[in-house]
């Protein structure tokens, strides 16, 4: 090959890595997005499971069946919620969609999270992951810096990972099983470092099988498990899990949004909200 011919191809590969910016494909650790949050407002918890199940028991049939404490979990899909109505109808806690990404916010997050906190309910933040448009650190330090932070106040549960069926695309967002494992990780260190509290996080057993491989039980030694089941038992939980925390049982109820109840009294909600044992 000539100096001449040599020059013209390297400065066509010059030219492609001056417009690629890199000479690698930008994972999401890099901050890449190859699927924009384009409809943030219909993803929340269960927005994936409830669009995977057919029939399914009525809630107040499994609600009649379950122990525990009754609450629930809203996003702006619900808009304003009569708080007053909710605790007069027995709810004991709440969570509310804080965030999603790290360029989504809740347009009525104050309303929801302030609203049930001043009727007296114990409630928390949740993010609805996206871990293929950025880290996981990333997104919990935008979840901290948004609605999902921590105070000793014993109203304030710990926040959420809300991490399921992609709503734009690839079960799994493109990630392989360990990578997810890690991507999951680094949001629970990164929130834990934030706010000195370790997230509940938020799955079905179908998809955390699916998409973790559900073979690092290292996830119960720190984080209580929310699971979701459209049934009239809460099921199998995920490795290392002798039980959950949280059981979302239903897509409708009693209270706007989701149905779920906590596994324990009043005294353990108290605890869980206080970083107490």
């Amino acid at each position: 090959m000539t100096h001449s011919r040599l020059a013209r191809r390297l400065g066509t590969a010059a030219a492609v890595l001056a417009l690629t910016g890199s000479g690698l494909a930008a994972g999401p650790s890099a901050g890449a997005t190859p699927n924009p949050i384009t409809h943030p407002d219909q993803d929340h918890m269960g927005s994936g499971l409830a669009a995977r199940v057919g029939s399914r028991p009525a809630s107040s049939n499994v609600s009649a069946a379950v122990a525990g404490l009754p609450g629930l979990d809203v996003s702006s899909h619900q808009g304003n919620v009569n708080w007053t109505t909710v605790k007069n109808n027995g709810a004991k806690f709440a969570y509310v969609k804080a965030t999603e990404g790290t360029s989504y916010t809740n347009p009525y997050f104050s309303q929801q999270y302030v609203g049930s906190y001043n009727v007296g309910l114990i409630r928390g933040a949740y993010h609805f992951a996206t871990p293929n448009t950025s880290s996981g650190a990333a997104q919990a330090d935008y979840f901290a810096a948004h609605g999902g932070g921590w105070s000793a106040d014993h109203h304030t549960l710990p926040g959420a990972l809300d991490i399921e069926y992609n709503p734009y695309g690839a079960t799994c967002y493109g990630l392989s099983q360990a990578s997810m494992r890690s991507w999951i990780h680094a949001f629970l260190n990164e929130y834990h470092a934030k706010t000195g509290r370790w997230a509940v996080i938020y799955s079905t057993l179908d998809w955390w099988t699916s998409c973790t491989g559900n073979s690092d039980a290292t996830f119960a030694n720190n984080d209580p498990f929310w699971i979701a089941r459209y049934s009239s038992s809460a099921g199998t939980l995920p490795a290392g899990y002798g039980a959950y925390t949280i059981w979302q049982y239903a897509d409708s109820g009693t209270f706007p949004g989701d149905q779920d109840t906590f596994n324990g009294s009043a005294a353990r909600l108290l605890a869980l909200a206080d970083n107490t044992p």
